[in-house]
């Protein structure tokens, strides 16, 4: 089923949604993404109809919903701590739907759905007796036993560990193939977006800043906020002449014109390149400068490099660190492509 919303309004007091337009084909997988307190929850229940709205429309199919009572929505959503019936088995929670609408039948079989989670040795169990992850297939197969024309998942693995989120989000992509039902979901991790999603969105105080591909979202940013948010940490105001950005007394080469005179660029920090000898390329962009930081994270390392009195920060993989041995305060080489830079 598609989703269209049109300037959508929600008043919850000191918090407001403004005009919220967005279009979900039938059969999309749809990440919601943005700062905590952005309103993704809030959009999520206000299409569900849990959330009282002032204004705009919502449409299922070309059928407006706006008004329908939350039940004959063909809505159903799955909140991030689960939100299942203490009193109720494994069994008696994924079948608790089906008595509110018993001319619905699931998109398979229950026993079928439960096959999929891997819930068949649970299904007597209750809830406290459940890990976070069982927990979490269980409120997926709730979801998912009334065959919902369309499923919101509100942060379903951020209470995971790494290993549970890795197996359910493998089960998130089966379910919604075998399902065929439009998902969408709110998360604040970049891999689940990038390995779930075709399409995306990314909120901010109330307001959609982007909607757009994955790749669009995440590599071509249209504002400082959105780019902030998808981790283009170098981030800076610059002056446009032609193909050339000046800041901090640096001249930077980029891809295309700028409309203007004044704005941003932004570059990843994995487009840069470390070097202890000036490269022989076609790089555009080369620079002397000194390492002022270095931060470990495990698997790579962050490194904050200062060309004049621009602070770039780069992503290098441990083999690349370990090759380069770079220290504090010792002179390198940075270079990157000038298509590497966004212009905003």
């Amino acid at each position: 089923m598609s989703i269209r919303i049109d300037n959508l309004a929600v008043d919850l007091g000191s918090f407001h949604l403004r005009d919220i337009n967005l279009t979900l084909e039938s059969g999309d997988f749809f990440a919601l993404m943005g700062p905590t307190g952005a309103g993704k929850s809030v959009l999520l229940e206000a299409l569900v109809g849990l959330v009282p709205i002032v204004g705009g429309d919502i449409f299922i199919n070309d059928r407006k919903i706006t008004n329908l009572a939350p039940e004959k929505r063909g809505i159903s959503i799955v909140y991030q701590d689960y939100a299942l019936f203490p009193h109720l088995t494994v069994l008696d929670n994924i079948r608790y739907g089906l008595r509110f609408q018993p001319h619905k039948r699931s998109f398979a079989p229950i026993d079928e759905l439960v096959e999929r989670l891997n819930l068949n040795h649970l299904l007597q169990r209750y809830p406290e007796t459940l890990s976070g992850g069982e927990q979490q297939r269980v409120a997926l197969a709730r979801a998912l036993a009334v065959s919902p024309d369309i499923l919101l998942l509100d942060e379903p693995l951020s209470a995971l560990d790494p290993n549970f989120r890795q197996d359910l989000r493998a089960h998130l992509k089966t379910l919604h193939q075998a399902s065929g039902a439009t998902f969408m979901m709110v998360t604040h991790d970049f891999s689940e977006a990038l390995s779930l999603a075709q399409r995306a969105a990314v909120m901010n105080r109330g307001v959609l800043e982007q909607v757009g591909s994955i790749e669009e979202i995440f590599c071509r940013p249209t504002s400082t906020m959105v780019a902030d948010f998808v981790g283009m940490k170098n981030l800076f105001k610059v002056e446009f002449s032609g193909v050339t950005a000046r800041a901090g007394g640096v001249e930077i080469k980029v891809g295309r014109e700028a409309d203007g005179t004044h704005g941003y660029i932004a570059i990843r920090p994995e487009d840069l390149i470390l070097s202890k000898e000036p490269l022989v390329s076609s790089l555009q962009n080369s620079f002397a400068g000194k390492v002022i930081a270095i931060r470990s994270h495990g698997f790579f390392y962050e490194i904050d490099f200062a060309v004049n009195s621009l602070i770039f920060t780069a992503v290098i993989t441990s083999h690349a660190f370990f090759d380069l041995e770079p220290v504090v305060d010792t002179g390198f080489f940075l270079s990157f492509k000038a298509t590497a830079v966004h212009l905003l």
